[in-house]
């Protein structure tokens, strides 16, 4: 499966309150940076912002997104702050699309385990796209 993946500067939240109003369908996966074992290391305000949400809409639309940090690399302007997202089906799948992918790229999340559970890696391509490789026991 491939996901649009949306970044925004804070107002995340907004943003998809907004989609679903006008898409419908069910929002889903809401995790703060504030319920994150690096909760610690950020400010007060960073701690209501998102770090991950999904609109599950009609006909098996999926998008996903979440408040931008300055540890995931360079800002971001209107027209760059999306990534495409992949959801393979096992670890072995993942770690082979990151490693591909990524080659002769800039790698801002190396592919580890994450707080949410899930194997994830996050980089921008030899071309100049950003990807999210995230893969999800038992999902």
């Amino acid at each position: 499966m491939i996901t649009a993946y949306l970044t925004f500067n804070g107002n995340t939240e907004e943003v998809f309150n907004f989609y679903q109003s006008v898409l419908g369908g069910e929002l889903i996966n809401l995790q703060r940076y504030g319920d994150t074992p690096q909760a610690g290391q950020l400010s007060r305000e960073d701690h209501q912002k998102i770090m991950h949400i999904t609109l599950s809409g009609p006909n098996g639309t999926l998008l996903m997104g979440n408040d931008h940090m300055d540890f995931m690399g360079e800002p971001f302007t209107p027209g760059n702050n999306f990534a495409l997202s992949l959801h393979p089906d096992s670890e072995q799948k993942a770690r082979k699309l990151f490693e591909d992918l990524s080659e002769g790229g800039n790698i801002s999340v190396p592919f580890d385990k994450a707080p949410w559970g899930a194997f994830f890696g996050m980089f921008t391509d030899k071309f100049g796209i950003k990807w999210m490789i995230n893969y999800q026991q038992n999902a």
